[in-house]
């Protein structure tokens, strides 16, 4: 979603990041009963998907997209 709407999370040639002073509502469009994609249980990740979401992960919270949680610890 960040990147599909970037002129509204960056400035310019900023990169996308933390948008301070203001608030944003977001909606999700899917009503009950849920499609088959988010009714699937959990399942592992292969060790190379793994390292390629830790790898997002760790771009968001750089560009203080995301924030750790304390509860996490």
């Amino acid at each position: 979603m960040l990147r599909k709407t970037r002129p509204e999370f960056a400035i310019g040639g900023e990169p996308l990041g933390k948008i301070k002073g203001h608030d944003i509502e977001l909606y999700l469009d899917v009503e009950r009963p849920y499609p088959p994609m988010i009714r699937r249980p959990p399942y592992p990740a292969s060790l190379e998907t793994r390292k390629e979401i830790e790898e997002h992960i760790n771009e968001l919270l750089d560009m203080d997209v995301i924030r750790k949680l304390d509860i996490m610890k």
